[in-house]
């Protein structure tokens, strides 16, 4: 709390500054950091007072012998603990863009109809994450599959946080299965990769409109309850950089066209983040082939078995984590790179 309230008192200085505002950006995020450190101060002295509260309670309940109180007690410190838990979690998310909303997207690799099977799967996998977490979601756009699942789709995540939250699952999963498409019955390997980029509030992008193709076509397909099935979807190409966004799932083509460019602006802040930092090969391999050998994750479903190659983590309860039920995952992968960032520092200063 000390070190907070130390940097907190340093962004006050510096926000005072009148020339602050010469450049916008940096104003901005020097507020938004200002504000997100306030907000957890505030918690974290809202926590401590719950804490010294529930201590008392606890001290008048053995003094009264009231068992109705003490099971009121571990309830509420039960609640307190998870809310400490989710907490300490927040205070891992410090990289650079954690605090930033996010596109959330999953692509089928490797596998034909068994990955795009495998796709449809995992977007089911997080959408159920995101419902038991109440973590806003909307989904953009869903490709259909060519004979089942989907090929792609891409997700909205507008909540702040959204990206330090799940950068976890940046990567290639992979699923290994007795395949219900197989008249053998045999076993089969599928993989899908998921990327995010984290959404920039203000950016100074400029998008000249003859470099976009813009083209009209008809939702459909596997998207289900996500997808308005009308004349509207909106596919737009930035022919510069070659980046392709599509929206399907807005009431109208203007909303889609809206929703599109929002998506189209986030894509080109990162790319041009990554030419600009030189960074190209490190964005490479986040985006390596979506094939054998490259996976963040194993889903092994007739071993019962799913692992997370980099942090060792893993559950025998395949249904739990194909109906979301990937937290701990999450928070395996968040406290290895906070430990991780902690040595780095370590290792600079001594």
């Amino acid at each position: 709390m000390e070190v907070l309230a130390e940097e907190l008192a340093v962004l006050e200085k510096q926000t005072g500054d009148p020339d602050l505002w010469s450049n916008a950006d940096k104003a901005q995020a020097l507020l938004k950091r200002a504000a997100s450190i306030r907000d957890m101060i505030s918690n974290w002295e809202n926590v401590s007072k719950q804490c010294d509260d529930l201590g008392e309670l606890y001290e008048l309940s053995k003094s009264e012998d009231d068992r109705e109180l003490s099971a009121s007690i571990e309830r509420d410190v039960a609640a307190l603990d998870a809310k400490i838990s989710e907490m300490e979690l927040r205070k891992m998310l410090n990289g650079p863009d954690d605090a930033a909303p996010a596109l959330f997207s999953i692509n089928s690799g490797a596998g034909g109809t068994e990955s795009q099977d495998w796709t449809q799967m995992l977007l089911r996998m997080y959408t159920m994450y995101f419902e038991n977490e109440g973590i806003e979601f909307k989904v953009l756009d869903v490709q259909e599959g060519d004979t089942a699942g989907i090929k792609g789709c891409t997700l909205e995540l507008p909540a702040p946080y959204s990206y330090g939250m799940l950068r976890s699952e940046i990567g290639v999963h992979r699923l290994v299965r007795i395949s219900p498409f197989d008249a053998n019955a045999r076993r089969h390997t599928s993989f899908a990769a998921v990327y995010m980029t984290p959404i920039y509030e203000n950016t100074d992008v400029e998008i000249n409109p003859a470099d976009l193709r813009v083209d009209t076509y008809r939702s459909s397909g596997a998207g289900g309850q996500y997808i308005n099935k009308t004349d509207s979807a909106v596919r737009i190409t930035h022919t510069p950089t070659g980046i392709v966004v599509s929206c399907q799932t807005e009431r109208s083509q203007i909303q889609n066209r809206e929703t599109a460019m929002k998506m189209l602006r986030a894509e080109l802040v990162q790319y041009y983040k990554d030419e600009e930092e030189a960074k190209r090969n490190e964005r490479a391999a986040e985006k390596r082939k979506i094939e054998w050998g490259s996976q963040i994750r194993s889903y092994v479903l007739d071993d019962r078995r799913v692992k997370d190659t980099r942090t060792g983590h893993e559950t025998s309860n395949t249904e739990a984590v194909l109906n979301g039920d990937i937290k701990a995952f999450v928070k395996a992968y968040l406290l290895k790179v906070s430990i991780f960032t902690q040595l780095c520092v370590l290792h600079f200063y001594f």
